[in-house]
């Protein structure tokens, strides 16, 4: 031990787990939990907090056995938990979204990308399995025209039994910028006159202000940072 004092040990905490990682790593966590898709993996800010926790972890340990007071590596140890139980939170989401849509995440290129490489060898691992025991549990006992993993009969046009994200969805939003010019719907079907949806007029977002609009709207504007999700 290095025969640090209470102060000194003090600061030393404050400046292993950055104040402004941890709170890169909240919003990161409210982005994920709420957007429908995958959103682009963190990864220099994982990095940076994976090697704060662990330079903490250590010294918490090293502490605790030289005689600091209690007390006060009982609230370095609470800090360091509650950041592990972001971290961990934020990653288990992100599985969870991996496991759900797996065959679409696999499929989309712009998806796939936003994996780590440690999700992605996941996600491969999980393909195998899971294509291995929809087979041999269901898929071999139907007949030949329904024996697809991605379609609901072998005429089907479109992979019809693949999960996809629900883009449509509402969610609780703000920004720190003023945004014009946000269309609010799109005619994605198609010029079909059966299809087409009357255009909203596009609407504009003031700053710190609460918005609960569809995501598929302000999509790129979460994928550049500059709308957070609530």
């Amino acid at each position: 031990m290095d025969g640090r004092d209470g102060e000194g040990s003090t600061e030393e905490y404050e400046t292993l787990i950055q104040t402004t990682d941890v709170e890169l790593l909240k919003r990161a966590w409210r982005q994920e939990k709420a957007a429908p898709e995958i959103l682009k993996f963190e990864t220099d800010l994982i990095a940076r907090l994976t090697g704060q926790i662990e330079l903490v972890e250590e010294n918490v340990e090293q502490d605790a056995q030289s005689g600091v007071d209690p007390l006060n590596v009982s609230l370095y140890q609470m800090d360091l938990d509650r950041t592990q139980f972001l971290l961990r939170s934020y990653l288990r989401i992100r599985l969870q979204k991996i496991e759900k849509y797996i065959f679409h995440i696999l499929a989309t290129a712009e998806l796939y990308n936003r994996l780590s490489k440690q999700e992605k060898a996941f996600a491969k691992t999980c393909l195998v399995d899971l294509e291995k025991h929809l087979e041999e549990s269901v898929l071999l006992k139907l007949p030949n025209n329904y024996q697809s993993i991605f379609k609901q009969s072998m005429i089907s046009e479109e992979n019809d039994m693949v999960a996809k994200p629900q883009l449509d969805m509402f969610v609780v939003c703000k920004t720190n910028y003023y945004l014009g010019h946000i269309q609010l719907e799109d005619n994605e079907d198609g010029p079909s006159e059966v299809n087409q949806r009357p255009l909203e007029e596009p609407f504009e977002m003031e700053p710190d202000v609460l918005y609960f609009v569809r995501y598929k709207a302000i999509k790129r504007f979460v994928e550049e940072g500059r709308i957070d999700l609530f």
